[in-house]
């Protein structure tokens, strides 16, 4: 089998409600599924959400700030736990459509929120996560890192399947382990594939000679708002952040990009902006082998007697209880 279809769901969540979020979630996995899709991906922290007043809304660093902490709590209540019922509606429909999907989630696990992105696969017990290693800049307000127990890969029938979030591409050790699992697609997830993370996409692809689904999201200001509002007992302080970010609400806050790249670095199928849709492209992976004429960074395009990377792939708990 080396023809697979790559598909990106380039839509807005319900804003912060999960439960809501995973209803449309399962509404276009089967939709893209229904085009023929055999990998299906989602943008970064899709459910249910990116935090966008972390970027957006003028206080949102302020220390103690009401609005601030009454949003956080929102997101604490609306992120998903492992095992839990919104986790097993998407292993349900990866089971149903046959489809292998990576969907970025905010997760709680213990009092901390991590972005962590979920790949399933049909027919397995749970899915694999990936905690994104280092939040970026002000995310780390609501988020905790990761360590290198979730840096998985999964085989599909058509080769093996990886991911990353945002920055990650910009981490050089993380992208050499990456490789070093000879991933044929990747899933290159961003909130927005704005141009320079287009760039990191196509970099990515030429570099670990693979296909890549480089996965944005789109909402309006609108789109913000509702959700919040769809919660209902919304907190006076919190709607006035998310109301406190400019623009009108017809405005993107995120305004997509979504695309999927050829391991030579050209597009599969060209950046969408300013609309949703479903992002698809059908990849021959007979000729990723091809590439790897000129280029393979684990093998005979590496110097292992110069370089050496070391990669702990143990849990980094905090409290151990042994005995």
């Amino acid at each position: 089998m080396h023809k697979a279809k790559l598909a990106v769901v380039q839509e807005a969540p319900v804003f912060l409600n999960l439960e809501a979020s995973t209803e449309k979630a399962v509404k276009h996995i089967r939709e893209a599924a229904s085009q023929g899709a055999n990998i299906i991906s989602f943008a970064e922290c899709w459910l249910p959400g990116y935090p966008v007043w972390l970027d957006f809304s003028p206080e949102a660093a302020i220390w103690d700030h009401a609005g601030a902490k009454a949003l956080f709590r929102t997101l604490y209540e609306n992120s998903v736990v492992r095992g839990d019922k919104h986790l097993k509606a998407i292993q349900d429909v990866c089971n149903e459509t046959g489809s292998y999907i990576v969907i970025g989630t905010h997760e709680r696990d213990g009092n901390t929120l991590y972005n962590t992105t979920f790949t399933f696969t049909p027919g397995a017990a749970e899915p694999a996560p990936h905690k994104k290693l280092v939040p970026t800049y002000t995310e780390r307000l609501v988020w905790g890192r990761g360590d290198g127990s979730t840096m998985e890969t999964v085989e599909t029938p058509w080769g093996t399947l990886g991911s990353l979030i945002c920055w990650e591409h910009w981490m050089p050790l993380a992208r050499a382990a990456m490789h070093a699992k000879h991933e044929t697609f990747h899933i290159a997830q961003w909130p927005i594939v704005k141009d320079m993370h287009q760039v990191a996409s196509r970099h990515y692809a030429f570099e670990g000679r693979c296909t890549v689904a480089a996965a944005g999201s789109i909402m309006t200001r609108s789109d913000v708002i509702e959700g919040y509002k769809s919660l209902g007992n919304t907190n006076a302080e919190a709607l006035a952040m998310l109301e406190a970010m400019p623009g009108e609400n017809s405005d993107f806050i995120h305004n997509g990009g979504s695309s999927i790249v050829a391991a030579d670095g050209s597009y599969l199928a060209d950046p969408l902006f300013d609309e949703s849709g479903i992002v698809i492209a059908e990849v021959d992976t007979s000729l990723l082998k091809e590439q790897a004429q000129t280029l393979d960074t684990n093998g005979h395009y590496s110097r292992p007697d110069i370089f050496e990377l070391s990669v702990n792939t143990r849990p980094m708990d905090g409290v151990k209880f042994e005995g």
